[in-house]
């Protein structure tokens, strides 16, 4: 009687396992400090999970390139990448799709800060002063904090960047690049003006140890990508509704831990200028 019971019990949940849904997980490229994107994205894990009446979990990554590895592996289903990122995740899996941005995404600049001890004043155009100084770039995979700044460095001298500065680093994301530039570890840097601006807010930058000498021109960046897949997993209609879901966070709270005051549409072609220019420096095939 107890094996019967035992094997009734086993196919019920043969039978209801293939209905239950999947947990919907999601990443982030580790742009900002770790406790700053726990904060941001467990609070749009919560949003999207009220919004799609399914579980969804934010898992945190320790670099751009493992934020890629993990879509690419289909540990996450939909990640915030950056413009290079982003393309290269799609490149990647094919029927991905980049769904939103933020507003201000459209229009995105690279800052250029410098230490004190340089003298290096705020320029309209970038300083040929810089040569021979030293310099970081933020991640290696970073839109803002790598592929532009190298692309207006190649512009303005016709030459990589390690020919041009006596030494080039890698902080692996913004925050840590001004702390680098301002403790004076590295003269130069170039940085994401929304977290150079945010950390200014918040009064966490010594204005009188490091500051902006240069705005690149804007460009494209911060995109959600979703894999092309998830309406088989899901259910259908489920990409759009996850869509949806973003271009409707109209809480000013969530918005403001962006910092973003909108999302948007965005398509996998607002990015192929981002595609273009990491092929020309060699950054993508």
């Amino acid at each position: 009687m107890l094996k019967q019971i035992r094997r009734a019990l086993l196919l019920s949940l043969a039978l209801v396992a293939p209905v239950m849904a999947d947990t919907f997980v999601f990443t982030a490229i580790p742009d900002n400090d770790e406790t700053r994107l726990r904060e941001r994205f467990q609070s749009v894990a919560d949003y999207l999970s009220e919004q799609l009446d399914v579980d969804v979990r934010y898992v945190p990554v320790k670099s751009y390139a493992a934020a890629v590895s993990a879509f690419r592996n289909n540990q996450v289903q939909l990640a915030w990448f950056g413009g290079l990122s982003g393309v290269q995740a799609r490149q990647l899996v094919p029927g991905s799709e980049a769904i939103a941005q933020g507003k201000e995404d459209t229009q995105f600049i690279t800052y250029f800060i410098a230490h004190k001890s340089t003298g290096l004043e705020h320029s309209d155009t970038l300083p040929k002063a810089i040569r021979g100084m030293t310099f970081t770039f933020g991640s290696k995979g970073s839109t803002s904090g790598r592929l532009m700044p190298e692309y207006y460095i190649r512009q303005a001298f016709g030459e990589a960047p390690k020919d041009v500065f006596s030494r080039v680093g890698f902080s692996g994301n913004h925050s840590r690049t001004i702390r680098l530039v301002e403790s004076g570890t590295y003269q130069v840097g170039a940085v994401n003006y929304a977290v150079w601006n945010s950390e200014l807010d918040a009064g966490k930058i010594n204005t009188d140890a490091v500051k902006v000498i240069w705005e690149t021109p804007p460009y494209q960046d911060y995109q959600w990508t979703i894999r092309g897949d998830v309406n088989e997993r899901f259910g259908e209609g489920f990409k759009d509704k996850v869509k949806q879901a973003l271009l409707n966070m109209d809480d000013p709270e969530l918005l403001k831990k962006f910092p973003r005051s909108a999302f948007i549409p965005a398509s996998n072609s607002d990015y192929d200028s981002i595609r273009e220019t990491a092929k020309q420096i060699g950054i993508i095939d």
